[in-house]
């Protein structure tokens, strides 16, 4: 018999694609979400979906069927909107991740692997962001991804887990209509509509860039391995990318295209990339996906879908 997922954010960018994967790997895949950010029509329709919202921990109640794995991804997902709500952000990155423990722990769940986030790290002297490095988020998000990552490591015992440190993931899917989360595609979605884009900070800003097809294929290689537990991985290409290259990059596939940078963003990060040795050695991986090739890719798919 086949294994059964069980996957929270299932309707958002990275969780629709994550369970297309694992469904076209002959697993049963279960979602959760609560369309506040999510698209019903991004979740395939193989998907036992149940609409619901983690922070209630009654709505686990609905799930009618033992699940191997959890792989966590909902969840408030803008550093930006952190500041605004900083409350409601706990609720959703922490209190949910709370609720999730607990299933997973009386459900016996082989392993829990969680969306975490590189804001966890705040500000690099150097950029490079290390598993092992201290942790001192600037952001209200940050904050409360860290704390999760704590609360899975003090029940590791009872449920496995592994925390992926996501950096900035990008491509087809990503949704362009949400300005506050997802720099590739809020410049994409900019120089659509307006061929003009508005930076918040400094185009001195530097980010590791990784194509969604790519982190899909980490989230799938590190979740049926049952030898890596008890870990936190970084998920980034270890490219250092500045905001002024990505920015030209984008223009240069728009006619009169321009940019220009305006304000800033709360919590910020100035810097930062990913050391990635432990995911390459883990993963078993030798390269990734381009930036100049993904953005064409990203671009292509819009193209062909409109």
């Amino acid at each position: 018999m086949p294994e059964t997922i069980l996957i929270t954010g299932v309707a958002g960018f990275i969780g629709s694609n994550i369970a297309k994967k694992f469904l076209n790997e002959n697993y049963n895949v279960i979602g959760i979400d609560d369309l506040s950010t999510g698209n019903l029509k991004n979740i395939p329709e193989e998907v036992d979906f149940i609409k619901g919202d983690i922070c209630d921990k009654k709505i686990f109640d609905k799930v009618n069927k033992y699940c191997s794995y959890i792989l966590h991804l909902a969840g408030q997902s803008s550093g930006e909107i952190s500041f605004e709500d900083p409350i409601d952000d706990l609720q959703k990155n922490t209190i949910s991740t709370l609720n999730v423990i607990k299933f997973g722990i009386e459900h016996r769940i082989k392993k829990l692997i969680y969306a975490s986030s590189m804001s966890i790290y705040g500000d690099k002297i150097n950029g490079m962001a290390n598993e092992d490095d201290n942790l001192n988020p600037i952001s209200c998000y940050g904050v409360s991804k860290l704390a999760s990552e704590h609360y899975l490591k003090i029940f590791s015992k009872d449920l496995p887990y592994i925390s992926l440190r996501m950096f900035n993931v990008y491509g087809p899917g990503q949704d362009l209509n949400n300005l506050k989360q997802g720099m590739v595609s809020i410049f994409i979605s900019q120089a659509l509509k307006n061929n003009k884009i508005v930076v918040k900070g400094s185009l001195d800003r530097f980010r590791d860039f990784i194509y969604i097809n790519d982190v899909v294929d980490v989230w799938y290689k590190l979740t049926i391995n049952n030898k890596i537990s008890n870990v936190a991985i970084n998920v980034g290409t270890g490219e250092k990318t500045t905001v002024k290259s990505l920015l030209e990059k984008i223009n240069s596939k728009f006619i009169n295209s321009n940019y220009f940078s305006e304000g800033d963003t709360p919590g910020d990060q100035k810097g930062i990339f990913a050391n990635n040795k432990k995911l390459k050695n883990l993963c078993n991986l030798n390269k990734f996906i381009t930036l100049d090739d993904g953005l064409d890719k990203y671009l292509n798919s819009i193209v062909n879908k409109n």
